[in-house]
């Protein structure tokens, strides 16, 4: 009794005598959870790294390979189209819309040359008229199932828009012309957008966003949607590449790679095309199904069809990411790695074959 009146004279009752199991107990609960949720996050970013990043066969990492003969005169095309786009016509946008015009019509000139005819769809916007421009390519065995190859040709206020996206234009007049006189298995779209850069972007006057949503209400079956978004500008220069946090952590620091970005329900996508693209030509390449929310996952045409439940994505150089004349007045055709570009787009032909040939 003497002895539990001392424990109790300090504070403490005779139960004290467990205390020191009872904190070993706790403890081993801590730690147990700790456990568990470190075990929980392990197995999520591995499944995140395997849905959204890893990406089938290896980017190519050799030196750079001489142009063959064809991507020569593809380099040629590619570098006219541009000069023609972000130098003799320039800025172009409902502000300018004299140039603005003029680029639809001489994208819908170049399809007509190549073979195609070109559907005009029109719509209205501060009582001006306004153009996406179709060409397509009906499939035979598989006709009801639809790629559309798409990229924007109008260019934000101030600036040429050499990279951003007279590249892109580019690109689609040159795949448009080398599918003119095949019939593919699948319907093949290859369609210039117009109003993609602000006051537009991501409104209900986005020439992308009145196309997808067209294609919604006729209930067209579109299963694969390519955004061509800024694809000539590449270096090989350290720490060129920047991305958005916490990406960066899984992708090279160089810029000299053409990235293929979707969200994690067109990670499919993602994956079929920079898979038939590293198989295709010697070029480095990135694959992303990343989560929409990240800045510069949805920044162009593509994020129109995500909005009407399709599968697509945005082939590009990053855009910001690497390129310092983004969006500004030195965005000018010199600017544009052409022999870079050439092969790319070489890639991307053998991509869209594999599209519209399942």
């Amino acid at each position: 009794m003497q002895v539990n009146r001392i424990w109790e004279f300090r504070g403490v009752n005779t139960y004290t005598s467990n205390y020191p199991r009872a904190m070993r107990l706790a403890t081993r609960a801590t730690w147990i959870r700790i456990g568990i949720l470190g075990v929980a996050l392990g197995v999520l970013i591995a499944y995140g790294w395997s849905k959204m990043i890893r990406m089938p066969l290896q980017s190519y990492g050799g030196p750079w390979l001489p142009l063959s003969p064809e991507e020569a005169r593809l380099q040629t095309k590619l570098r006219q189209n541009v000069e023609v786009l972000a130098g003799k016509i320039g800025d172009r946008n409902l502000i300018t819309f004299t140039q603005l015009e003029a680029a639809a019509q001489f994208i819908e000139t170049a399809l007509r040359q190549s073979g195609h005819k070109v559907n005009r769809q029109g719509f209205e916007v501060h009582q001006k008229v306004c153009c996406n421009l179709e060409a397509e390519i009906r499939g035979s065995a598989r006709a009801d199932e639809i790629v559309v190859i798409g990229a924007h040709y109008d260019s934000v206020l101030g600036c040429p828009g050499a990279n951003d996206n007279a590249t892109g234009v580019a690109a689609l007049l040159y795949l448009a012309a080398s599918f003119a006189t095949n019939r593919p298995a699948r319907t093949v779209r290859f369609v210039a957008f117009v109003n993609e850069e602000p006051p537009y972007f991501q409104t209900e006057h986005m020439g992308s966003r009145v196309y997808a949503k067209r294609c919604r209400s006729r209930r067209d079956n579109i299963v694969a949607m390519l955004s061509l978004e800024t694809v000539g500008y590449y270096t090989d220069e350290p720490r060129s590449q920047q991305y958005p946090f916490p990406v960066g952590v899984f992708y090279p620091s160089r810029g000299n790679f053409v990235a293929f970005v979707g969200n994690t329900s067109s990670a499919k996508l993602v994956r079929e095309c920079v898979s038939i693209f590293r198989r295709a030509v010697p070029f480095p390449s990135e694959g992303a199904a990343l989560m929409s929310i990240l800045p510069g996952i949805g920044w162009s045409d593509h994020w129109a069809f995500w909005q009407e439940g399709y599968s697509a994505l945005m082939v590009t150089d990053t855009a910001p990411f690497r390129y310092k004349h983004y969006h500004t007045e030195n965005d000018t055709p010199d600017k544009i790695a052409y022999d870079r570009m050439a092969r790319v787009v070489g890639g991307l032909q053998s991509v869209v074959s594999g599209l519209a040939n399942p």
